[in-house]
């Protein structure tokens, strides 16, 4: 095989295997009636459009937040920052929670009826619910 191919279908292995262990979880509490949500809905709790659910962030810094906000919203972590600051300023909402972790996330969903979350789907256990997986 020539050093080209190997080096084509490696770079595709590559890509293949992190956009599989990059699939995020929206999550919420078993006991919420919800079953299943488009992203365009879980980018209005996100993003302060709607309080129906009481939203739980990730840490600014991490890597799961900046994919989140692109994938669901088309929106980098500075965009996301200046449409909480706007809402903030003029009081019509309040930023979600930031937890440090994505275990931070599932326990504070799993103790919060109305809660939702977003963290690795590897990450999914019975103490919460999915209702969209993001790719």
């Amino acid at each position: 095989m020539k050093p080209f191919l190997r080096s084509a279908i490696a770079g595709v292995s590559l890509i293949c295997s992190t956009h599989a262990m990059a699939e995020i979880a929206v999550i919420v509490n078993p006991k919420n009636p919800a079953t299943r949500m488009f992203s365009e809905q879980a980018s209005q709790f996100f993003m302060g459009k709607s309080s129906m659910f009481v939203p739980f962030d990730q840490s600014e810094k991490s890597a799961i937040r900046a994919d989140f906000y692109q994938k669901i919203a088309g929106k980098d972590i500075s965009q996301v920052k200046a449409n909480w600051a706007k809402l903030v300023f003029t009081g019509k909402a309040t930023p979600p929670a930031e937890l440090h972790s994505s275990a931070d996330v599932k326990k504070a969903v799993a103790a919060d009826v109305n809660g939702i979350g977003y963290i690795e789907k590897s990450a999914v256990d019975d103490t919460v619910k999915v209702i969209l997986t993001i790719p």
